[in-house]
């Protein structure tokens, strides 16, 4: 198995007791080994996407634009130009004569027919090269019709994934500080690195609002113009998705004293922690907050218990792969499967830091494979060798699990199942049984052979009786 390892990705793939931990992360992608990782066009594009009511215009090939087009299952609650995608569909004579004309003329048109709060302009690849002046279309166009036009240095050459979660994060801070935040309370927080997929931040807000906190922007489910030009009025920034949206928290905490937590909404412990990380932040402010807090995480787990219990007698010692964007959802899931009873073998992420992949190696089990910028051949030759019964990643590892009859989770952006609180605790309970569980596997080349293993090992057993 070890082989479909190349040499030059060796110390990006360790093996949890076999030797001391060292990983190498953070760097470019090995040419020719078909990386998991998206460009960084695409880690801009699906950062920003969730703020509804912005004009989203991709310079460049339609292709772009078609590639991460409606790409999130991030649902809004009132506007929807999210959901359109805007090209400027550069052809070859744009390339040769430059597209700096179709661009302004794209932006006014945009702009007058469907009137939105901002427009965010994509950089491409092919703008890169030919080198359109983007920031002076921007500003021009910004100043004859009066909304923040911002371009986002998106270029997908310039990096990787992280790059492209950067380029989102400055074109943000543009709009963070220009709005009023005379009306707004002490005890508020931003919920950053939150995508609202299937409604997920509904769920999480109004376990805020229990407690008593008020929510002041949503970076980025669900969000508006408007509430991101606010968010320097909040009290304190509430990080999920880290390698998304921490290069913002870190701007807001240098330029307006915005101190920022980490929390996780996946799982039951992370979810509690996370709620009582706040509730621990405004105790001083409001002294009742802790106790409403415990009475919360109380009445929510009285009901979820007994239905995970149900679950956890079907799944005990069941075995999960995980391979996700950024680690920091990586460390709940491996919290959620000890509570179906089952183990993590393998574990992985595009984008993971050092400290990362050092927690990863802390929480998870001797024998665990943990592993940096995958590519299909190691995460195939990684399931079948550990023979796991359900891999969790997204759209680009579903046809590996199909293809290898391994059962398959979801855990990404085009998921319509909210998964994330204590009832999404609970939903993804039930899409890990029924996927585990499915007859379908039973016809899968992989179920077959591990049927028929059994019956050789009977045949064995039985001649070696005769033998003696």
């Amino acid at each position: 198995m070890t082989n479909t390892i190349f040499a030059e990705r060796k110390d990006q793939v360790h093996r949890k007791g076999e030797e001391p931990f060292q990983m190498t992360c953070d760097k470019e992608s090995l040419a020719g080994a078909v990386s998991q990782r998206a460009c960084v066009f695409c880690g801009s594009r699906v950062v920003l996407y969730p703020i509804t009511d912005a004009l989203h215009l991709v310079h460049g090939p339609i292709g772009c634009a078609v590639y991460t087009w409606d790409i999130r299952g991030a649902l809004s609650s009132g506007p929807e130009l999210h959901r359109h995608s805007y090209s400027t569909d550069l052809q070859e004579s744009d390339v040769i004569f430059g597209g700096e004309d179709k661009l302004y003329r794209a932006l006014i048109q945009l702009i007058e027919r469907i009137n939105p709060k901002a427009a965010f302009v994509y950089s491409t690849c092919i703008v890169g090269i030919i080198g359109d002046d983007l920031n002076g279309v921007c500003k021009k166009v910004e100043r004859e019709k009066g909304i923040p036009v911002i371009p986002v240095e998106s270029e997908g050459f310039k990096g990787n994934k992280r790059a492209g979660y950067n380029a989102a994060c400055r074109a943000m801070f543009q709009l963070v500080g220009t709005g009023p935040i005379d009306d707004i309370s002490p005890l508020s927080v931003n919920i950053l690195g939150d995508f609202n997929l299937a409604g997920e931040i509904w769920i999480v807000r109004d376990y805020f609002e229990r407690m008593g906190i008020n929510v002041v922007a949503n970076i980025t489910g669900d969000g508006r113009v408007d509430d991101l030009r606010r968010a320097h009025g909040a009290a304190l920034n509430l990080v999920q998705c880290s390698g998304s949206t921490i290069d913002l928290a870190k701007m807001m905490q240098d330029e307006y004293q915005i101190p920022f937590l980490r929390v996780s909404y996946f799982g039951v412990e992370d979810m509690a922690d996370s709620l009582y990380k706040v509730a621990d932040f405004f105790k001083d402010l409001e002294p009742a907050i802790m106790e409403n807090t415990k009475e919360l995480v109380r009445d929510e787990l009285s009901k979820l218990y007994p239905k995970l219990k149900q679950y956890r007698k079907a799944l005990e010692g069941k075995k999960a792969a995980i391979y996700v964007g950024g680690a920091f959802k990586a460390f709940s899931l491996v919290k959620a499967f000890r509570h179906l009873g089952m183990t993590v073998e393998l574990v992985g992420s595009q984008t993971g830091t050092e400290e990362d992949y050092k927690e990863l190696h802390e929480i998870t089990d001797p024998g665990t494979i943990i592993v940096d910028d995958s590519n299909p051949l190691e995460l195939s030759s990684f399931l079948q060798e550990k023979d796991v019964d359900i891999f969790v990643g997204g759209v680009k590892e579903r046809p590996i699990a199909y293809k290898l009859g391994v059962g398959f989770c979801d855990h990404n952006h085009e998921r319509k199942e909210a998964l994330e609180g204590f009832v999404g605790m609970l939903n993804f309970a039930k899409e890990v049984y029924s996927t585990v569980t499915s007859p379908v596997w039973r016809f899968t080349p992989r179920q077959q052979a591990l049927s028929s293993k059994p019956q050789e090992m009977d045949v064995l057993n039985e001649r070696k009786a005769i033998e003696n």
